[in-house]
């Protein structure tokens, strides 16, 4: 009977009701009356007067295993508070921005310049970095500057401003973010809102050591000894010593104004290009080539496609500079440009940079010869033989491009045995394109960033693009910066022949002109005649403020020489 009372409190130990057994006035009334001596509860009882408590049956979990699980989860849930909402986009100065705190191990700001690579500065030693992704240049707030020269003097201080402003807000962002992010995870791991506001505190106060910290080894200076990668690896040369810059920074600063103000007027002069009335007879093909990174191309590519209702884009190569996987978000507007794009490779484009292609929609990526059907013309092409930026490897020469070119000639003819006869070969180096006299009516190459168009000795014209990047990085290289080129075919819809082509001609970084040349093949072309130049303009060298398409009424405009440079 002894062992009942027992159970009972055996029971309630195990519940945590109980930290041993001792007797008590309830538990002696508890007990029966007339219970027999020794049995509980009476005052014979072996259990009457103080006895040694038992332990507890469950696992008391090790308090260094729980805080261990605690900061766990704080570090956890901050970390994906700060992914989810722990990011703020705020304009500096005329760029847009984005900036972000990160987890890390060393600290720093990490300034990211999309293709072109990354700045990082030793700015700070804490657990987070700052990372600043540079995303593009806003034409209205550069715009901005150019009409009110005044403003330029304020740009350092409108851009401090801009930053400190974006900071703020960042810092307040990431304390919800880290407390939110810290808090929510704990209330999912413990079900417990004590422990889930611990770690929200913990996080908070995690975030504000860190704040302290970073603010404590502030480097100022590290702007004087950045680190660089991707193509920025060469700004230090580019751009002078960083050192001379600081030193000097009234005359970089007016230089970064000034460099704003040419890239305005550049997008300024390619969204207001001469438009016209396309005739329904003609086909429209944009020829680009050598764009070399530079990403006022796409803006110039997507103004001619809205402009001239372009039928299909053909680029002859050299999109890249170095064919580095970095550089392969470059191409991300390719797939938005509203026309099919047909696309070789060139010397400075990787085997990298063709998979990158190959992958992305409305892309028609040629090589070894292969043909496809685009808005009703068959274009063949073959990807350059040479790859230049790679240093370890002797480039092969011209004996290699004319061998890509009798390959490509091969595979034209090929197609006409078929019955499928090519309207249109690709190459990237003429050297190569020329080897398809003969098999084709009209070869595009790039290349030698040089615009001319050649009459070859079979019958097909040759037709040579300048670069539509303005060379790329290199247009700073020169005394006088280089025009960006495009040029725009129209071709018979029913014979497929060309027409006439407008030769486009922006004027290069610092200039804000625009030409457009209407250039006429010897032979009379089906379709209608081809237009003259616009009145007063007495040759078609001139630069008209309003073409005319093919198939339009008025006089035939002179021809230049068929062998002779045409821009």
């Amino acid at each position: 009977m002894a062992r009942a009372p027992l159970s009972r409190r055996l029971r309630g130990l195990l519940r945590g009701r109980g930290g041993g057994f001792r007797s008590s006035p309830s538990s002696s009334a508890s007990s029966p009356a007339g219970s027999p001596p020794g049995s509980a509860g009476s005052p014979g009882s072996r259990t009457s007067g103080p006895v040694p408590a038992v332990r507890s049956l469950g696992h008391t979990p090790n308090p260094y295993v729980r805080a261990g699980g605690l900061v766990a989860v704080v570090l956890i849930g901050a970390w994906l508070g700060l992914l989810v909402v722990g990011s703020v986009r705020t304009p500096v100065g005329p760029m847009d921005t984005k900036m972000a705190l990160r987890p890390s191990l060393t600290g720093g700001t990490k300034i990211n310049v999309s293709p072109l690579g990354a700045l990082e500065l030793d700015s700070h030693h804490a657990p987070v970095r700052l990372d600043v992704d540079v995303d593009q240049l806003d034409p209205e707030r550069s715009q901005a500057l150019v009409n009110h020269p005044e403003r330029i003097a304020g740009l350092q201080d409108e851009i401090a401003a801009d930053v400190a402003s974006g900071t703020v807000e960042l810092g307040v962002r990431s304390v919800v973010a880290v407390v939110s992010g810290a808090t929510v995870l704990g209330l999912a791991v413990y079900r417990r809102p004590r422990r889930a506001l611990a770690a929200g505190g913990l996080a908070f106060a995690l975030l504000a050591a860190s704040g302290a910290a970073a603010y404590a080894t502030w480097n100022p200076k590290s702007v004087l000894e950045p680190k660089f990668s991707g193509l920025l690896s060469s700004a230090p040369s580019v751009v002078g010593n960083a050192r001379s810059i600081v030193s000097d920074f009234d005359v970089y600063q007016q230089e970064l104004a000034r460099l704003v103000t040419n890239v305005t007027k550049l997008y300024d002069a390619t969204a207001n290009l001469p438009a016209y009335q396309p005739d329904p007879s003609t086909m429209r093909v944009l020829h680009v080539s050598d764009m070399h990174l530079n990403p006022a191309a796409w803006h110039i590519i997507e103004s001619l496609v809205e402009q001239y209702e372009i039928d299909v884009i053909i680029d002859s190569g050299d999109t890249m500079d170095h064919g580095t996987a970095a550089e392969n978000s470059y191409l991300d507007p390719v797939e938005t440009l509203g026309a099919p794009y047909v696309w070789v490779r060139g010397n400075h484009d990787s085997a990298q940079t063709q998979a990158s292609l190959e992958e992305r929609e409305n892309v028609h990526v040629l090589d070894d010869g292969d043909a496809v059907t685009v808005a009703g013309l068959r274009i063949a092409g073959i990807g350059d033989p040479q790859f230049t930026p790679d240093r370890s490897v002797q480039a092969a020469g011209d004996d290699a491009e004319r061998a890509a070119g009798r390959h490509l000639a091969r595979a034209i003819d090929a197609e006409r045995k078929k019955g499928t006869a090519v309207d249109i070969a690709v190459a990237h180096n003429p050297v190569a394109a020329r080897e398809t006299d003969g098999t084709v009516p009209l070869v595009l190459a790039g290349h030698t960033h040089n615009r001319k168009t050649y009459e070859l000795d079979g019958g097909t014209r040759l037709m040579v693009q300048g670069s539509t990047g303005g060379d790329g990085l290199r247009a700073v290289e020169g005394d006088e910066p280089a025009d960006v080129q495009a040029s725009i075919l129209y071709l018979d819809r029913d014979e497929r022949t060309l027409q006439a082509w407008d030769e486009i001609t922006l004027g290069g970084l610092g200039l804000s002109t625009a030409e457009v040349s209407r250039r006429l093949p010897d032979e009379n072309t089906p379709g209608g005649e081809p237009s003259p130049a616009p009145s007063g303009s007495p040759s078609p060298s001139s630069s008209p403020s309003s073409p005319s398409p093919p198939g339009s009424s008025g006089s035939r405009s002179p021809t230049p020489s068929a062998t002779a440079p045409d821009g």
